[in-house]
C-alpha cells in the first residue's frame, strides 16, 4: 500500500501524538514500511538525531514507534520559544534564526517549501507516512500562513482525521465547531474523527456518535479507552498537571521524592520520566519553595531561557531554598547552567553577565553556534549515553566529574539530557541519593527504561487495533481524501 494520513486535533494535547505513534506501531507490526511527519513543531522539548539535526521529541519516539531511526526530515521545522514574543527556528535540524510573530510570517514561504520537500522525500521511501497537525485546524487567524494543518492537507492532498478528548467535555461540540470554522475546500479534506480518553460504557456515547454522523457526514473511526499509565514524550508543558508520576510501589522499604522545579520555560522535561518510571520514585512539578522541603532530590531541569528563568528562581525565593539546602540537587542542561558561578549571555537573552546561583565551581558563556551532539561516557563504571543540546558552553573549574559536568556535595549537574535512561546509570544515581538523603530506598534491577517505552508504544498500537476501525482507516490512507459533504460554515461561504 501506499498513501500518506494527517492526524489532527480539537485542541492542543487532544492527543494526536500519541495517536500517530499508535497508528505508526500498529502499521510497523503489520509489515508497512511507515514514519512520522510533523512539519511544523511548537516545542521545547527535542531530541537530536544520529547525524546531529534537533527535531521534536514527539517525531523522536514515533520514529522509534515506526522501527526507525529519527531523521530531521520528521519534523523540518522545530519552533523554540524563548518568551511569549519570540522563538528560535530550528530548519532541518539546525537553527536558523530567532523571530517573533510578524517577523516569522515572512519565513513562511520557505519553510512551506522545506516542509513540503521533506514530505514528499519521506513518501518517496516510505509506504505510508502518518502526519501530524498542530495545535487546532480551525485556528482561523492564522489559517492564511498555515504549513502544518489544513494549508498541508490541501498542498499535499491528505485526508484529514480530527482527534477530540472527551476527558475534558465538550468533544462533539468541538468536532462539529472544528469542521464549521473551515471553508468548503478545507472541509472536503476532513474525512472523519478519533474519540479519545473515554471513560464509561459505549452505549451511552453511541447516540451522540450517530448524531456527529449525521450532522456532519463524516464517521467516528473509533473510541479510544482511557488508560492510566500511559505517559509519552509530550510535546509542551500543558501536560504536566496530568502527567503520571511514579505509579509503583517501592522495591525496597522507602518511596524516593523528587520535586522537579517548574520552570517558566522549561524545555526537556521528559529527562525525568526515566525517575518516575523507577518503582517507589514519586515526581512532582513544584513552584514554590515550600514544596523543595520534603522532597529527597530537587532537579533543577532544562530551560530555553536560562538567564529569565534564573531571574524568575530569585523573585519566587526558590534560589534561597535552594542555596539553604542541604539535600541532593540535580542541574540538567539549563538547570546545570544556573547552579554554577556565573553566566555571561550575550546570545540568548542579551544579559551579559550575571550571577548564578553559586553551588557548582562552573562559569558559562553563551556561543552564537548551538551544540548539538550525541555524547556517551561513563560513571562509576556504567556506561552512559546521552544527547546535548545548548548554546552555553560550561567551563568546570573544580569538583569531581560528573559526566560532562561536576559535583560538589550534594549538588550535582551535567549538560546531557536523557542520561537516566541508562539503567546502570540511573540506579547508582539513585542509590547515591538516597544515602545523602537518608532514605532506605533501593533501586529495582529489573526496571528497563527502553523496555518500558517498548511496552507503552505497543499499548498504543493495540489501542489502535482494538478500537479504530483499522480497515476503514486503511482504504482511507490509499484512497486520499474523498467528497465528504460540506456543512454549514461559520465563515458563511457553506
Amino acid at each position: 500500500m501506499k498513501g500518506a494520513l494527517l492526524i489532527a486535533g480539537t485542541t492542543s494535547d487532544a492527543g494526536k501524538s500519541v495517536v500517530t505513534a499508535g497508528l505508526c506501531r500498529w502499521l510497523a507490526r503489520r509489515g508497512v514500511k511507515v514514519a512520522p511527519f510533523k512539519a511544523q513543531n511548537m516545542s521545547l522539548n527535542s531530541f537530536v538525531t544520529a547525524d546531529g539535526a534537533e527535531i521534536g521529541r514527539a517525531q523522536a519516539t514515533q520514529a522509534r514507534a515506526a522501527g526507525l531511526e529519527p531523521v530531521a526530515d520528521m519534523n523540518p521545522i522545530l519552533l523554540k520559544p524563548g518568551s511569549d514574543r519570540r522563538s528560535q527556528v530550528v530548519l532541518m535540524g539546525r537553527p536558523l534564526t530567532d523571530v517573533d510573530a510578524m517577523e516569522y510570517g515572512r519565513l513562511k514561504d520557505l519553510l512551506r517549501g522545506k516542509a513540503l520537500e521533506s514530505l514528499e522525500r519521506l513518501r518517496e521511501t516510505y509506504d505510508v507516512v502518518v502526519c501530524e497537525g498542530a495545535g487546532s485546524p480551525a485556528e482561523i487567524n492564522l489559517r492564511a500562513g498555515d504549513i502544518a494543518n489544513m494549508g498541508l492537507a490541501r498542498a499535499a492532498n491528505l485526508p484529514v482525521v480530527v482527534v477530540g478528548d472527551i476527558d475534558r467535555g465538550g468533544v462533539f461540540a468541538a468536532f462539529y465547531g472544528t469542521v464549521a470554522l473551515l471553508d468548503p475546500a478545507d472541509q472536503s479534506h476532513i474525512s472523519g474523527f478519533i474519540v479519545n480518553k473515554f471513560r464509561g460504557a459505549r452505549e451511552l456515547l453511541q447516540p451522540g456518535l450517530d448524531m456527529l454522523r449525521s450532522l456532519t457526514g463524516r464517521d467516528v473511526y473509533g473510541v479510544l479507552p482511557w488508560l492510566d499509565g500511559l505517559w509519552m514524550d509530550v510535546e509542551d508543558s500543558l501536560a504536566l498537571d496530568s502527567r503520571a508520576v511514579g505509579v509503583r510501589g517501592p522495591y525496597g522499604r522507602q518511596t524516593l521524592r523528587v520535586a522537579v522545579v517548574r520552570l517558566p520555560r522549561i524545555s526537556n522535561f521528559t529527562d525525568v520520566d526515566a525517575l518516575a518510571a523507577e518503582p517507589g520514585v514519586v515526581v512532582r512539578f513544584v513552584a514554590e519553595p515550600g514544596d523543595l522541603q520534603d522532597a529527597d532530590l530537587v532537579v533543577l531541569p532544562g530551560s530555553r531561557a536560562t538567564v529569565a528563568d534564573l531571574a524568575w528562581l530569585r523573585e519566587r525565593g526558590l534560589a534561597d531554598a535552594l542555596a539553604v539546602r542541604r539535600g541532593p540537587i540535580l542541574g540538567v542542561c539549563g538547570g546545570f547552567q544556573m547552579l554554577g558561578r556565573e553566566i555571561v549571555d550575550t546570545v540568548e537573552s542579551g544579559a551579559g553577565r550575571v550571577a548564578g546561583l553559586g553551588l557548582l565551581p562552573v562559569r558559562v558563556e553563551f556561543a552564537a553556534d548551538k551544540t548539538l551532539g550525541r555524547p556517551a561516557g561513563e560513571w562509576r563504571g556504567h556506561p552512559v549515553s546521552a544527547y546535548e543540546i545548548h548554546h552555553g558552553q560550561a567551563a568546570v573549574e573544580g569538583g569531581e566529574p560528573f559526566l560532562d559536568g561536576c559535583r560538589v556535595g550534594a549538588v550535582f549537574g551535567t549538560t546531557w539530557h536523557g542520561a537516566l535512561e541508562n539503567d546502570g546509570f540511573r540506579r547508582a544515581f539513585l542509590a547515591e541519593v538516597a544515602a545523602l538523603a537518608g532514605r532506605d530506598f533501593e533501586p529495582d534491577p529489573a526496571t528497563c527504561f527502553a523496555r518500558l517505552r517498548e511496552e507503552r508504544l505497543d499499548a498504543l498500537g493495540d489501542l489502535v487495533e482494538r478500537h479504530v476501525d483499522t480497515d476503514a482507516l486503511l482504504e482511507l490512507i490509499e484512497r486520499g481524501p474523498g467528497r465528504p459533504p460540506v456543512i454549514r460554515s461559520f465563515l458563511g461561504t457553506g
